[in-house]
């Protein structure tokens, strides 16, 4: 009888058995290892992208283009616009639309409104100024309130431990529309600040969005008015419209006072 491996110059020889068994073994290897390579390099996409989508990676690009967009203010300047006036190129009614667009974005940027108010309405009168910076206020918000929601909402929501912070939230969450035409309508919190605390609570888009074009109808037209009228600054107009803006302010001012102990307390 034949044995498995016959022995010949101290060396030893398969049988066709055993290499018929590792051949297939081997080809078993090589069909398995791209499906192992791709299981790998799947599971690494899926960490990578959930690392890439996490709160704080989201939160960190929020600061990111934020701190981009303030950067681009200070490079370019936008308050020349009250000294240069608006770009001879442009005028009527793509002047209005281009104005409103870069309205917005200077208010994401942190660029105040009421220098945005004035220059409107030095460059396009109190009624049309009034209604280029509305739509520039509602398109700023919006865009704000978006970023602050997507990139920032869920990392920052539960840092909320503060009992001042808390009854802040809880306001803006259950009483949306009217936090926000309190905070629209008297200029006590900046305009930017309120857009991001709205956007981490759990405000609505609708509450937000029209609670912030009616709110800022008031101040806006004060300012676009004031802005017209700069020229003569003794005129009835120009010192009503400022009239306008100071009792507002004062108002925002006192209740701020007085409500401070009460968020304080809860």
């Amino acid at each position: 009888m034949l044995d498995a491996t016959t022995r010949s110059g101290g060396t030893a020889t398969a049988t066709p058995q055993a290499a018929a068994t590792e051949l297939s073994v081997a080809a078993e290897l090589a069909v398995a290892a791209p499906a192992v390579l791709t299981a790998a390099r799947t599971g690494l996409t899926t960490r990578c992208t959930r690392a890439l989508l996490s709160p704080w990676s989201r939160l960190s690009l929020l600061v990111v283009l934020l701190a981009a967009a303030a950067s681009s203010v200070l490079l370019f300047e936008p308050q020349r616009l009250l000294a240069d006036g608006w770009p001879p190129q442009l005028g009527g009614a793509a002047a209005a639309v281009a104005f409103a667009v870069a309205y917005g974005l200077c208010t994401v940027a942190f660029v105040p409104r009421p220098l945005l108010n004035l220059a409107a309405g030095a460059l396009f009168g109190s009624q049309l100024g009034l209604g280029t910076a509305l739509v520039g206020t509602v398109l700023g918000a919006g865009v704000a309130f978006g970023l602050g929601r997507i990139l920032g909402q869920d990392a920052l929501r539960p840092l909320l431990r503060a009992r001042w912070l808390k009854a802040a939230d809880g306001q803006l969450s259950r009483h949306g529309f009217r936090s926000m035409m309190v905070a629209r309508l008297f200029p006590g919190v900046p305009f930017w600040a309120a857009n991001y605390c709205a956007a981490v609570s759990r405000m609505g888009w609708l509450p937000f969005l029209l609670a912030t074009a009616l709110g800022s109808i008031p101040n806006t037209a004060a300012y676009a008015v004031a802005g017209a009228r700069a020229s003569a600054p003794t005129s009835p107009a120009f010192l009503i419209a400022m009239g306008f803006i100071a009792v507002p302010a004062l108002v925002g001012a006192v209740v701020a006072w007085r409500k401070r102990h009460h968020l304080r307390g809860r």
